[in-house]
C-alpha cells in the first residue's frame, strides 16, 4: 500500500518546477521594425539579446490583421474561420464620453489563463484587453487572469496619457487631462512645445505598464506564473516622453504631422515613432531585468511577438522605417506584412541560443503550445503546439494554416507551406484569386495563379471547410453577395 502511494505521488509530482511564462504581445509592431529582423534605424537591444539567448521565427503570423481578432485567437486557441470575433466592432466612438469597449468574449470560452491557472499559476494581464468593456462579465478578471492593468478598450488606447487606467474593476486616476486622440490641425502649432502641451500630459501609460509588469514578476516569483504583456506600443497615437523622442536626430522630420492620417498630429512623427519602439524594448528589458533579479530568468519562457503587422496611418512612416522589411501590405490585409510578425523566445536551458527556425506558426497555436509547456492538458483548438519547433525537435506538419478578415476590402487565405492563396478583395471579387511562392517570392509580387488552378481548387476546398459564417462579423463576398463587379484586379 505504502508502496503504491509513493508511486502515485511521483506521478502527480513534477520532477522539476512548472516554468513561467512570459508572453508579449506588441500593437502593430512589424516584421522589419526589430533589429534582428533587418531594422538599422531603431535600436532594439533587448529582444535583440533574446534572439541570441533563444530562437528567431521568420514564418511567425498574427492570427488577423487587426487587433480584437488576433487577442482573441490568442487566448482561445480559434482560428478567424470559428472565432466568435472577427473584427474590431466598437460599443461606442471616439469622443471621450463614449461608451467604453468593443465586443466582448464571451463566458462561454475557455481561454489560455483560466487553463493556466487551474494548472497552479498565478495570471496576469498588463496592457490592452480590447476584448470587453467595464460591464459586468466582461473584465480579463472573468477570464481566467488574476490581475489586471490597463485598457479595458482599444479605442482608450490611442492615448498614451489617458485620465485613468483600470486597476483590477477599479479606474486608477492618472491626473492627465482629457482630449480626444483623434484631431487634425490645418497648420504647425509653431513649437514643439505647443504640440506637448496639448496632446501629452505628465503620466505616460507605457510607464505604469512597465512599473505594473516588473512588480508582478517580483510578487508572483514564488510560485508558477503566467504574465501576458500587451504593450500599446508602436501603435498610434504618436505620443512618446519627450526625451525618448530627442535621442532620434531632427533632420528626420522636415515637417511636423498634422492629424490628416487620424489620430492626434506631433511635431516629430518619425522620431516619435521610433522612440516608440525603443521605449516598447525598454520596457521589455524591465521585465527581463526583473526575472533576473527575482531568479527566475532561468526558469521563464519569454516570448515576445505582434498582434499584426505596422500600421499605415496616424502619421507613421512604415516606408521610411521599412517597417514590413519588404513585404507586401500592412495592417489590415491578409499580405504578408498585415500578418508575418517578428517572434522571439528564450528559454535557458531548453530553447538552443542563437537559432532560427522557418516553421510556419500562427497566434492560435499559443494555447497547445503554453498548455505543453506548463503540461496542462490542451482544450480542443485550431492550434498546433510549436513546443518542438522551440526546442530544435521534429515536429508535426500541418496540411495547411487558415485565415480570414471581414473589414476593409474583405479577405481570406489559405497557406500550403510556402505556396499561399489569397482572395484579396471578396466585397467586390470573391473570383479574384492571386497565388505566390512564398520561398522565391515573400514580396508577393509574382502572381502564379494562372498557373496554379489545381492550388484555387485545393484552396476553395479548404475555404468551404473552415469558414463558418458568423451574424455577427459576415464574411462580405462569401456570407453577402459582392458589392458590385470590378474587373480592375490582380489574378485569374
Amino acid at each position: 500500500m505504502l508502496a503504491a502511494s509513493l508511486a502515485l505521488v511521483c506521478v502527480l509530482q513534477p520532477a522539476s518546477p512548472l516554468p513561467n511564462i512570459v508572453y508579449i504581445m506588441a500593437d502593430d509592431l512589424g516584421y522589419g521594425e526589430v533589429g534582428c529582423y533587418g531594422q538599422t534605424k531603431i535600436p532594439t537591444p533587448n529582444i535583440d539579446r533574446l534572439a541570441k539567448q533563444g530562437i528567431k521565427m521568420t514564418r511567425s503570423y498574427s492570427a488577423s490583421p487587426v487587433c480584437a481578432p488576433t487577442r482573441y485567437s490568442l487566448l482561445t486557441g480559434k482560428h478567424q474561420g470559428h472565432a466568435a470575433i472577427r473584427g474590431n466592432k466598437e460599443k461606442g466612438g471616439f469622443a471621450y464620453n463614449d461608451a467604453e469597449g468593443q465586443t466582448p468574449i464571451a463566458a462561454s470560452e475557455t481561454t489560455i489563463a483560466e487553463v493556466l491557472k487551474g494548472r497552479g499559476y498565478t495570471t496576469g494581464l498588463v496592457g490592452k484587453w480590447g476584448l470587453g468593456g467595464p460591464e459586468p462579465a466582461e473584465s480579463p478578471l472573468d477570464h481566467g487572469f488574476d490581475f489586471f492593468y490597463g485598457y479595458l478598450c482599444q479605442r482608450r488606447a490611442h492615448n498614451f496619457y489617458p485620465v485613468y487606467l483600470w486597476k483590477n474593476r477599479q479606474p486608477d486616476i492618472l491626473g492627465n487631462k482629457p482630449f480626444n486622440a483623434h484631431q487634425r490641425i490645418t497648420a504647425p502649432l509653431g513649437s514643439e512645445q505647443a504640440y506637448y502641451d496639448r496632446y501629452q500630459g505628465e503620466v505616460f501609460s507605457g510607464d505604469k505598464f512597465t512599473a505594473e509588469s516588473v512588480e508582478f514578476v517580483k510578487r508572483s516569483s514564488k510560485k508558477p506564473f503566467f504574465l501576458y504583456y500587451a504593450p500599446t506600443l508602436p501603435h498610434v497615437a504618436l505620443q512618446a516622453p519627450e526625451d525618448w523622442i530627442n535621442r532620434f536626430p531632427r533632420e528626420w522630420d522636415p515637417v511636423p504631422y498634422l492629424g490628416d492620417k487620424g489620430y492626434t498630429p506631433s511635431p516629430r512623427p518619425r522620431a516619435t515613432y521610433a522612440a516608440m519602439i525603443a521605449y516598447l524594448d525598454h520596457s521589455i528589458g524591465q521585465v527581463m531585468k526583473a526575472l533576473e533579479e527575482t531568479g527566475t530568468a532561468q526558469n521563464t519562457l519569454i516570448i515576445v511577438t505582434s498582434d499584426n503587422g505596422p500600421s499605415f496611418a496616424g502619421g507613421a512612416d512604415t516606408a521610411f522605417f521599412n517597417s514590413t522589411g519588404g513585404l507586401r501590405g500592412g495592417k489590415m490585409n491578409l499580405y504578408e506584412g498585415g500578418v508575418r510578425v517578428p517572434f522571439v523566445a528564450r528559454w535557458p536551458g531548453n530553447i538552443a541560443p542563437g537559432t532560427t527556425s522557418d516553421h510556419p506558426n500562427v497566434c492560435y497555436d499559443a494555447l497547445a503550445t503554453l498548455c505543453e509547456v506548463a503540461g496542462a492538458k490542451a482544450p480542443r483548438s485550431d492550434g498546433l503546439s510549436y513546443l518542438p519547433a522551440l526546442l530544435g525537435r521534429p515536429i508535426k506538419s500541418r496540411p495547411y494554416l487558415y485565415f480570414e478578415y471581414p473589414e476593409a476590402s474583405s479577405q481570406d487565405m489559405v497557406m500550403f507551406g510556402d505556396l499561399k492563396v489569397i482572395r484579396p478583395n471578396l466585397k467586390q471579387r470573391p473570383d479574384l484569386f492571386e497565388v505566390y511562392d512564398l520561398a522565391t517570392d515573400p514580396g508577393e509580387t509574382r502572381d502564379l495563379a494562372a498557373s496554379r488552378p489545381d492550388l484555387i481548387n485545393r484552396a476553395m476546398a479548404v475555404l468551404r471547410k473552415e469558414h463558418v459564417p458568423n451574424a455577427l462579423f459576415p464574411l462580405p463576398g462569401v456570407d453577402t453577395p459582392p458589392t458590385r463587379a470590378d474587373q480592375t484586379g490582380r489574378g485569374s
